[in-house]
């Protein structure tokens, strides 16, 4: 993992005075935010902040009111071929677990190999099978979604989205819709991927993954970025007074 915001080389994710509105509602207030290749920034804050919108305009799925977002150097285009392109680099992990219903959990993972990088069966086959090793279940390869826990189906989306190899990760809330048991296995996948120097943007409210696996924490509140720290930094000595009174709430449940 790196250790700070100025790696040498451009960064995987440039954002430069993006706005966004829903309606008369500002949600994105002209975020500046760089992540660095092999980085891993957890984005916190109070429900309402924006967060989760800043995730999904990294990939356009939600378009931008101004500013700019590069990916890797690349502006965003608006739709078209190259913005399938450019999406097939950035893997996105939803609080939903959005698998196909009809699909073995293996084929859910073989798809987009298969249609998108065209590869061959027997190839993409292997990937998968090594992808869901990987996050642990394997040995549910041959059921369908609705057979596997909470958990399962999150490690399986993992597996998924990491089949198009992906250069950079998007976790927007991916244990929130899980029961306390089965967050702790997705978040061990996650701090794997991490310690392996994936460029990971994580919207969660899991303190302790924040602590553990981030080299940057953002801190957003109405739609700004507040404060942006490593993790001993923001959780010890917070500099805003919106940052203290967001942690002693949080750290106190």
């Amino acid at each position: 993992m790196t250790t700070n915001a100025a790696t040498a080389g451009t960064p995987m994710v440039s954002m430069r005075g993006v706005d966004k509105h829903f309606g008369a509602l500002h949600v994105l207030r002209s975020i500046d935010l760089d992540v660095a290749a092999g980085e891993v920034v957890v984005v916190i804050g109070p429900s309402g902040s924006g967060k989760s919108t800043l995730c999904r305009t990294i990939n356009r799925l939600e378009p931008i009111d101004g500013g700019e977002v590069r990916v890797d150097g690349r502006l965003l285009p608006v739709e078209g071929p190259e913005l399938a392109r450019l999406r097939a680099d950035v893997g996105m992990v939803f609080q939903s677990f959005n698998l196909f219903g009809h699909l073995s959990v293996l084929d859910n993972v073989m798809l987009a190999p298969l249609k998108v990088r065209r590869l061959a069966k027997a190839a993409a086959r292997d990937e998968a099978m090594a992808l869901l090793e990987r996050v642990g279940i394997a040995d549910k390869a041959d059921r369908v979604p609705a057979q596997l826990s909470g958990g399962q189906q999150q490690r399986a989306a993992i597996a998924r989205s990491l089949a198009m190899q992906p250069k950079l990760m998007l976790f927007d809330e991916p244990t929130s819709a899980l029961d306390p048991e089965m967050v702790n296995e997705v978040l061990e996948v996650m701090t794997s991927l991490a310690a392996d120097g994936m460029t990971m943007v994580v919207v969660t409210h899991e303190m302790g993954f924040a602590r553990r696996a981030a080299d940057r924490v953002v801190f957003m509140d109405a739609g700004s970025i507040v404060e942006d720290a490593p993790p001993a930094q923001f959780f010890d000595a917070p500099r805003s007074e919106r940052a203290r009174s967001f942690l002693a709430t949080v750290l106190a449940h």
